[in-house]
């Protein structure tokens, strides 16, 4: 198994890390400056195209559901960094609840939720696993529990929501914490809003009310400021973009003003590339400005593309995850990736726990480009080893220069993510 990075036109790393190496130091202050003692997302994935002239966030998931993909040693440190994050906001916790994805027929997922419970268990906390189950509303009426098989063949019990908070009414049943592994795209259901019981993350940050363009916003920002400190251009870590609202794609004169917003960031990127002297074709990523597992997404080479979209590509575009109609776009800055793994083409997943990065995996695909979404059918995964120097070989490995670049863009992403999730508590309550 290796690693092949290929370099399409610069190399990043020879242009750029000496720079890195130099300021580590003037970085590594900044990136706790930022942080302090301020409660940073409780835990995240970060999603990283590396173009080898340039390299960016391109998705910032406050509910990551891969854990299962993550190496076993990345695994084992999440362990401590977990008890720390979970006794920092319930000092006296014991008993914690985690909230599920419904979508229990996908085997991967359930095993995602088993290595997230076992990890808290290992931290010294009792957990049970619960949904709403809203799509199999009979399970609620007759039975407490369900045990579930993952597509490693493990055993996990999900219990339904509705159940355990009769329980908790009725003083059967005691949970000091919630965390949630649920998204929340359709909203907030009741049963989580009369839940008296602390939750993390917030359920403010649900897709029900994030936007993708709010995250990248933020994450402008500190590109700046961080780009400044390495005295090198913004770009290089981050990309162009756009937002079109109250948009339906069936409709001409939408998919138009979509058109003419693709444009514009086309020419935008166009002038980055004569600019550092790409010798590359721009192109973008249309997406849903909320939501998630790759729904309404769709890469677009040409603008005048979008006005003769076929019926097929239309349908994905009008309706996300939980059958939520798209009316509001990112027009994003398509970052081609380089990596190839095991000759697939890959890009980089990094999974943090309160901003402490415990390892990740590369998303892989067998059917698509390296300028085309990966998070999409034919996708796979491979480990990510961490501690390269401390446990040898556990996973793929990389170059540990690069990858302590991608650090710093993990970090930044969650500092980021925090400032979202402020904001977003803040005007609920308005």
């Amino acid at each position: 198994m290796s690693t092949t990075r290929v370099n399409k036109v610069y190399n990043f790393d020879s242009c750029c890390l000496e720079q890195f190496k130099a300021k580590q130091e003037t970085i590594h202050q900044w990136l706790k400056s930022c942080e302090g003692s301020k409660e940073l997302p409780f835990y995240s994935s970060v999603d990283i195209r590396d173009a080898g002239f340039k390299l960016a966030v391109v998705d910032t998931n406050i509910f990551p559901a891969g854990f299962n993909n993550v190496c076993e040693h990345g695994l084992a440190d999440a362990v401590g960094l977990m008890k720390q994050a979970i006794l920092k906001r319930v000092p006296k916790c014991e008993r914690i609840l985690i909230v599920a994805e419904e979508h229990t027929r996908n085997t991967w997922y359930l095993e995602n939720i088993r290595i997230l419970q076992e990890i808290i268990e290992k931290a010294g906390f009792k957990t049970k696993i619960a949904t709403f189950l809203s799509v199999q509303p009979a399970f609620c009426e007759s039975a407490k529990v369900v045990e579930l098989e993952t597509a490693t063949g493990q055993t996990v019990k999900i219990y339904c929501f509705k159940r355990i908070l009769a329980n908790l009414e009725a003083d059967r049943e005691d949970f000091d914490l919630i965390i949630m592994n649920n998204d929340l795209s359709a909203g907030i259901p009741d049963v989580l809003k009369n839940a008296n019981i602390p939750i993390y993350p917030s359920i403010q940050a649900g897709w029900h009310s994030r936007l993708k363009s709010h995250h990248f916003r933020h994450t402008r920002d500190l590109i700046k400021e961080f780009a400044e400190l390495v005295n090198l251009d913004p770009w290089l870590f981050s990309g162009e973009y756009t937002v079109v609202d109250s948009i339906n794609i069936n409709e001409e004169a939408d998919r138009k003003r979509v058109s003419e917003a693709t444009a514009s960031v086309l020419e935008n990127v166009r002038q980055k590339y004569q600019e550092h002297k790409i010798d590359e074709k721009p192109f973008v990523f249309l997406k849903a400005d909320s939501g998630t597992y790759g729904m309404g997404v769709f890469p677009v080479e040409d603008a005048q593309d979008i006005l003769t979209l076929n019926r097929r590509a239309r349908n994905n575009l009008y309706k996300g995850k939980s059958g939520q109609v798209i009316s509001r776009f990112l027009i994003q800055e398509g970052v081609p990736t380089i990596y190839n793994i095991d000759e697939k083409v890959s890009e980089v997943v990094i999974y943090q726990i309160e901003n402490n990065v415990i390892g990740g995996f590369y998303r892989t695909n067998t059917e698509k480009s390296g300028r085309e979404n990966l998070n999409s059918p034919g996708m796979g995964f491979k480990k990510m080893c961490p501690h390269l120097k401390k446990y040898g070989k556990c996973g793929i490995h990389h170059d540990m220069n690069i990858f302590d670049v991608y650090r710093i863009l993990a970090r930044i992403a969650g500092i980021a993510a925090h400032r979202e999730i402020i904001q977003l508590e803040a005007d609920s309550k308005l």
